[in-house]
């Protein structure tokens, strides 16, 4: 086939404000196992949304954005059931940004001769490809973004910033999350950053400014979540997949502390991963295991064990639809950085 063919059915994002997931929600609770547990999660998300006390974090790990779940989290954000995002960099740059930019991701196959697809510039996720050449542009315009901002150290949350000031002038796809939160002062963080097409771009930067450039400083980005924390003092973490981004939100409770400030542990948790506890794969830590390095309280938390784009969906439209959203303080945690 030719690249034309593979590349030409684009993924398609759910859009939660069109399904009303409530009655299924409702349905799973009489259930057991994964069902009772997403409905347990579904009922959590609603408990950090009507906390009036409540400032909410998203974790973001995984492929789900460029599997067709990024229209969830743009909602989230533009519906007021999020304060602040820790992302894995390629759910921000390879799969937001890069759609931000009128690129797409396109439905394929994982039966499929990868040297085939590798012939013709084309990368695969699982069942969804990629058009690297794309993928380079992305690259290029990370770097175009960097050569116009002062050279120094920069949180991933300030540099991303300046990428969302960048789409509001140049944005194909208006409602990308970058935008979004930018647009409501919803600060992103990416600790991994360089983990991404924006590590490229970067390096492309400080190539061609090897005196005086922009670098990533992660460790600031660990003292500005951490911040954030002190600020809200009482915490929920809605947590898609694992790895560092989950890490990262809940280790701003051990960080409060040894900067010497006493704040609760994170008062809610939700997390939905297909990893298994026994060999370390779910990030060393459940939840119930995080409260003995004193970051998760354990009288709302939830594991849930499904891949994400299963339940995301379902979780966040029953929230969306219950509606409590509505009535939540806009915290705009990007304005303490100003």
């Amino acid at each position: 086939m030719s690249k034309k063919e593979l590349l030409r059915e684009e993924i398609r994002h759910v859009d939660i404000k069109q399904i009303d997931a409530r009655p299924i929600i409702d349905a799973m609770r009489g259930m057991s196992f994964s069902s009772r547990d997403t409905a347990t999660a579904a009922d959590i998300l609603n408990r950090m949304l009507g906390d009036k006390e409540c400032s909410t974090i998203l974790t973001l790990a995984g492929s789900t954005s460029a599997a067709g779940c990024m229209q969830v989290y743009v909602d989230m954000v533009r519906h007021n059931m999020v304060d602040a995002i820790v992302s894995t960099g390629a759910s921000i740059v390879d799969m937001d940004f890069f759609e931000a930019l009128g690129f797409k991701h396109y439905r394929g196959t994982p039966f499929v001769d990868d040297s085939a697809l590798r012939a013709q510039y084309i990368d695969r996720i699982y069942d969804t490809y990629i058009d690297e050449e794309e993928l380079q542009n992305c690259d290029a315009t990370i770097k175009k973004v960097a050569d116009g901002l002062e050279p120094r150290p920069y949180s991933s949350r300030e540099f991303i910033k300046e990428m969302g000031r960048y789409l509001t002038q140049h944005s194909v796809k208006k409602e990308s999350l970058i935008q979004t939160c930018y647009e409501h002062n919803v600060p992103i963080f990416c600790p991994a950053f360089s983990d991404s097409s924006a590590g490229f771009g970067l390096v492309l930067h400080q190539v061609a400014n090897p005196k005086a450039h922009v670098s990533i400083d992660s460790v600031r980005d660990f003292l500005e979540l951490t911040q954030i924390k002190i600020a809200a003092n009482t915490t929920g973490l809605f947590m898609v997949g694992g790895g560092v981004p989950k890490n990262f939100a809940q280790d701003t409770v051990v960080c409060a502390e040894v900067l010497g400030h006493e704040v609760p542990m994170h008062k809610y948790a939700v997390q939905i991963t297909v990893a298994d506890v026994r060999d370390g794969a779910c990030s060393s830590s459940t939840l119930k295991e995080a409260s003995s390095w004193g970051k998760v309280d354990t009288a709302f938390e939830q594991m849930v064990y499904a891949e994400a784009t299963t339940v995301v969906p379902l979780i966040v439209s029953n929230a969306y639809h219950t509606g409590l959203w509505k009535d939540r303080k806009k915290y705009e945690w990007a304005k303490l950085f100003e």
